[in-house]
């Protein structure tokens, strides 16, 4: 298994984005393997921006390995799906620019729950819209990820279906959505800081269709909440499945990322070897 970090780990959407450039110095100071880019940090899509990225993460010998996107299929309005779909399309051939393997992709959530606090108290789950269904919402996002296969598969980029808030807060509906579609460029981004309740029987069961890993990490107690995760257990699931692949911090707490993220890598290398 490889190491690498998320740009987010440095950045928690304040109004001040921090540089991606900055977080590429950084991986390489902490002699990281790579780093996860997230869409919504990078200040540019320009073609001198992207190549830029990509020369300063050569020199310093780092994989640009993932692109942490967002967009979501939950929505009765087909017009609204499509939009979400032709954003996903056009983020797969941002990720070929970019030479990046794998994006992270969300199925979307019914956007029924306002407040966060009051989502995470109910681990991520909420009531659907009125007059329809959950089994809708499944349809709407397996038809809609079917849509980007094509273009997935034509510019060699695996889409990773996190287990997130809305459809797959449980490893049952990622697993529906993933076993739906049987493609091999359709795969799961596992989030170990997602299920916020027995978290290691969860994980087990989306980890066989696992290409990425986030390691969630919250020094300074966490953002929004903070669990304390066994991660020489989770390498061990993870060896066990026969995974490779990266695990990719996602730094969550408090703390400042510069002091947080080498104390998360210190920790990870402690834990898988």
């Amino acid at each position: 298994m490889k190491l690498g970090v998320s740009t987010y780990s440095y950045w928690h959407f304040t109004p001040e984005r921090v540089p991606i450039e900055h977080v590429i110095e950084e991986a390489a100071r902490l002699e990281l393997d790579g780093i996860e880019i997230l869409h919504r940090q990078m200040t540019s899509e320009e073609t001198s921006y992207v190549q830029n990225l990509k020369r300063l993460a050569f020199i310093h010998g780092l994989d640009l390995y993932a692109l942490s996107i967002h967009q979501g299929f939950v929505f009765p309005d087909v017009e609204v799906r499509r939009e979400n779909i032709d954003h996903t399309l056009h983020c797969i051939e941002l990720a070929h620019e970019f030479g990046i393997p794998a994006i992270r992709l969300n199925s979307g959530r019914w956007g029924t729950t306002k407040s966060f606090n009051e989502l995470m108290k109910n681990e991520g789950h909420e009531p659907t819209l009125p007059g329809y269904t959950e089994d809708d919402a499944f349809e709407w996002v397996i038809a809609s990820i079917e849509a980007c296969l094509p273009h997935a598969e034509k510019y060699g980029v695996i889409l990773g279906l996190e287990n997130h808030w809305g459809l797959t807060y449980t490893p049952a509906g990622v697993n529906r959505i993933v076993s739906a579609l049987d493609s091999e460029w359709l795969k799961v981004t596992m989030d170990c800081g997602n299920f916020l309740s027995n978290p290691y029987a969860k994980l087990h069961q989306i980890a066989p269709d696992t290409v990425l890993v986030h390691a969630k990490t919250y020094y300074g107690g966490g953002e929004w909440y903070t669990l304390e995760l066994d991660y020489a257990k989770i390498a061990e699931m993870l060896v066990g499945v026969g995974f490779q692949g990266y695990m990719s911090i996602e730094f969550e707490g408090k703390e400042d990322a510069h002091q947080g993220v080498p104390k998360s890598v210190e920790m990870l290398r402690q834990a898988f070897n």
